[in-house]
């Protein structure tokens, strides 16, 4: 493969860096933005460009009066100002907009590996002045351009396992792989939720993870979280509502429309990254040697959905489905009113029909098993 792997974000990106507006690229942490960047640079001549880096102290201070005068002399005969890592510069956001409001033609691409810094300093100041695009681990539908049928069908069991950071492509070893991913949790998992104030319990925050990662597509109860980890309920709520906004976890409700027995008030929660999940619960065996395949596969295919819907630009609600007396679909989409029901099944002889309360509360929805035979065509 060769050394810089095209992204599916490419062409709708470029469309949106535009005069005096601000695009923002947002991911997990090595996921791949700084080398984006740095590929969709490489056609702009240097003097046309400037880059800074929100974790340069020196960056940052060039940035830090805010004065039109001081901007327009940074930015003279500047077409692009790319900021790296921009949550980490104070008031970016205030920044940001005096500079679209003040310098004529100026276009603007900030990075940031977490939603709550930028959206809370970015948000208020930049309404209407600015397009956000999420990049995420490599997806299937990327992978196909560099791969034929039987490498993705060889690789599967890979990135059950491991996931598909980019940079992982780099190991041919497994162990070398593994070692990537423990760093990757140890050294930048959590870097933007600590430096963000009041975190003190790392610790609680790394075993909330693990909970969660032996409950991949199940329903999980804050109040048997709080119970197990010894903390309140309200701070295992808003430690997940971290991990979502640093793009390690996220979060799918229930689905109802009607029914009284239907489960709405209870999430499941997946992992972004299969890889990051095996590591945080210290696990790299192969398949055959594991009794968690069901979760592994289950995320991986509605991760890569995620993935897919995203790229694509499909505007697509997703939920599960789940009656109180246990009658439960997987995975549910909603588009333009349009239902879809979905069972994600490794074993491919296991049969699964839709259930009879679902069919007959929503008549028009379809209803199809995802195995290995079709997954291809979900998520890519």
């Amino acid at each position: 493969m060769e050394s810089y792997l095209k992204r599916a974000i490419l062409d709708h990106f470029s469309k949106k860096v535009l005069p005096n507006k601000v695009l923002i690229l947002l991911g997990a942490r090595r996921v791949g933005k700084t080398a984006f960047i740095k590929n969709y640079i490489s056609t702009i001549p240097k003097e046309d460009y400037l880059q800074l880096n929100g974790e340069d102290i020196q960056d940052a201070f060039l940035l830090k009066e805010r004065s039109v005068s001081n901007y327009k002399r940074l930015l003279a005969n500047i077409k692009l100002l790319v900021i790296d890592e921009a949550q980490n510069i104070p008031e970016i956001g205030l920044i940001l907009k005096l500079i679209v409001d003040s310098v004529e033609g100026i276009k603007v691409i900030a990075t940031g590996s977490s939603v709550f810094d930028l959206s809370n300093k970015l948000g208020e100041p930049l309404v209407g002045r600015k397009n956000t695009i999420y990049l995420f681990p490599m997806a299937q539908m990327e992978f196909e351009k560099y791969e034929n049928f039987k490498e993705t069908t060889q690789k599967l069991e890979e990135r059950l396992l491991f996931g598909s950071y980019p940079e992982l492509e780099q190991y041919e070893d497994w162990n070398d792989k593994i070692n990537y991913l423990k760093e990757i949790v140890n050294s930048y998992l959590l870097k933007d939720i600590l430096v963000y104030e009041g975190i003190k319990q790392s610790n609680k925050i790394l075993d909330l993870l693990k909970l969660i990662a032996f409950q991949v597509g199940k329903e999980v109860s804050l109040q048997e979280l709080a119970k197990q980890l010894g903390i309140s309920k309200n701070t295992v709520e808003s430690y997940l509502d971290l991990l979502s906004k640093v793009f390690v976890i996220y979060k799918v409700t229930g689905f109802s429309r009607n029914l009284r027995k239907e489960v709405t008030k209870s999430n499941r929660w997946y992992f972004y990254d299969n890889g990051i999940r095996n590591a945080i619960i210290a696990n790299f065996s192969q398949l055959d040697y594991r009794n968690d395949v069901g979760e592994l596969w289950e995320n991986y295919i509605a991760s890569e959905r995620v993935k897919f819907q995203n790229y694509t630009q499909k505007t697509i609600l997703n939920y599960f489905w789940r009656t109180y007396d246990q009658q439960e679909l997987d995975w549910l989409e909603e588009e333009n009113g349009v239902l879809r029901g979905y069972e994600f099944k490794w074993n491919e002889n296991k049969k699964a029909k839709i259930p009879t309360a679902f069919a007959k509360a929503y008549p028009e929805a379809s209803f199809n098993v995802i195995n290995k035979k079709n997954y291809l065509d979900f998520i890519s």
